[in-house]
């Protein structure tokens, strides 16, 4: 049989092991892996790792936040995805009251679908909670939306919920199967540590820092554990970002209690030193990077299967944007880009340095992200049924990273100097070739929204 395209002679890697075979694509699907393949279309991988492509689970795409737009559209964030061999993004429709979440989804899916150039999904930001809420919520994952996000702090946004909403929220989306995300951090204790800093005259970027300590994160995720083994709820921590938070994790699923989490490069790579540098306030996230032990943790945390996804909360402001902030650490828009790093910098950095295998770097950015967030059986793997997503990677190509050449609108990269071993050349979605020889050559309109099934939970 010919195939519509062949890869040839890459060595194909899953989470589970890895081989030198052959993909053959049939339309959107991988239809074979196997020796000897022949296609109207061949695509030579020797000397490549073939992989599935990434999910990032989580990016912010023109997203209005702290008085201001995230600089990278739906366009823009998606191409620079491309390029780094993701080929799904879990992007964000947060209500805006007065709203309802299913008429802020449909306003979300508007400005994204003509312009996405990788597949895409949307968690449901719900900023209120009440009857009516609670009415959507069969319809909200009826539309594909299975996985919800909740803010534990926000309050001058209008975003936060207090602890009876999580509750009752994860009480009521455990009836359908659903998962409630949090940004879990303390906010009554971020606030007094702010009054307390500007009583002091602090003013400085480490501010920032200073008035969000560990027990900021590692107090909210331990109380949003808490609610959902009570409510019955499953439950997903974003950006965790400490090391003692990893802890807390470890011990909630070995009681069995049904949570998940992510950490970003950032918080792996990245420490709050950088905040002391004229430039500090380019790397204000929140929560914010934290100390090298923090680091650390993580790493261990990630190599044994306690935090399983990896994502980068792609948020990105240009240094004007972030230069609203004027000397006053709480107004700084927070977030950076990263979604183009994802993967060449977990294989530099995680297989690379000796922290985990390739293998487990697939179950960490494809594999894991794909069960936990109704993917599984359609994106993930490099196998056949599953839409052919699927990046050629060059393990010993070396790429310095710089916002000279990254793809992302942003005039700067957080990880400026940056050395990777290893970089994507080629990706494919849904078996079309739109990245070729790092150039890409696809289109906005060629990515599309995915109805997402909720999961069951697997610990």
């Amino acid at each position: 049989m010919q195939y519509d395209l062949v890869i040839k002679g890459g060595q194909v890697v899953s989470g589970t092991g890895t081989q030198k075979t052959d993909v053959g694509i049939q339309g959107e699907k991988i239809v074979t892996v196997a020796d000897g393949l022949r296609g109207a279309e061949e695509l030579d991988a020797s000397g490549k790792l073939v992989l599935p492509g990434a999910l990032d689970v989580h990016t912010h795409f023109q997203l209005p936040f702290c008085g201001t737009v995230s600089a990278d559209d739906f366009t823009s964030g998606s191409r620079a995805a491309a390029l780094g061999g993701v080929t799904t993004f879990i992007d964000f429709a947060i209500q805006a009251k007065p709203a309802s979440v299913l008429e802020t989804v449909a306003a979300r899916r508007a400005e994204a679908d003509p312009k996405v150039c990788v597949d895409y999904g949307l968690h449901a930001g719900i900023t209120e909670w009440n009857d009516e809420r609670a009415k959507e919520i069969p319809a909200i994952i009826e539309a594909g939306l299975p996985t919800f996000k909740m803010f534990m702090i926000y309050k001058g946004q209008g975003w936060q919920s207090n602890d009876g909403d999580l509750y009752a929220a994860l009480r009521e989306t455990a009836k359908y199967g659903g998962m409630v995300g949090v940004h879990a951090e303390n906010n009554d204790l971020i606030e007094l540590l702010q009054a307390e800093a500007d009583r002091d005259g602090l003013t400085g970027c480490y501010t920032h820092t200073l008035t969000r300590p560990d027990i900021t994160e590692t107090e909210a995720i331990a109380r949003a554990i808490n609610l959902a083994e009570a409510a019955g709820g499953t439950l997903y921590i974003f950006h965790m970002s400490t090391g003692a938070a990893s802890d807390i994790l470890r011990d909630a699923r070995a009681a069995g209690i049904k949570v998940h989490a992510e950490t970003g490069p950032h918080y792996l790579l990245l420490d709050d030193e950088l905040f002391k540098r004229p430039d500090g306030h380019h790397f204000a996230t929140c929560p914010p990077i934290r100390k090298p032990a923090d680091q650390q943790r993580l790493w261990e945390r990630l190599a044994d299967g306690t935090v399983e996804v990896l994502a980068t909360d792609t948020c990105t402001f240009t240094s004007e944007q972030k230069a609203m902030w004027n000397g006053d650490y709480k107004a700084i828009p927070f977030g950076m880009p990263g979604i183009e790093a994802l993967l060449p910098l977990t294989y530099t950095n995680g297989v690379g340095a000796g922290r985990f295998s390739v293998n487990h770097m697939v179950a960490l950015l494809s594999e894991n992200p794909a069960r936990i967030f109704g993917l599984e059986g359609r994106k993930g793997k490099v196998a056949e049924g599953y839409d052919a997503d699927v990046v050629l990677f060059d393990p010993g190509l070396k790429v310095t990273m710089s916002a000279e050449t990254h793809a992302s609108k942003c005039d700067y990269d957080p990880f400026e100097g940056t050395k990777c071993t290893g970089w994507p050349v080629t990706t494919l979605l849904r078996g079309k070739v739109i990245v070729r020889d790092r150039e890409f050559v696809g289109k906005p309109g060629d990515g599309a929204f995915l109805v997402r099934k909720p999961p069951a939970f697997v610990r």
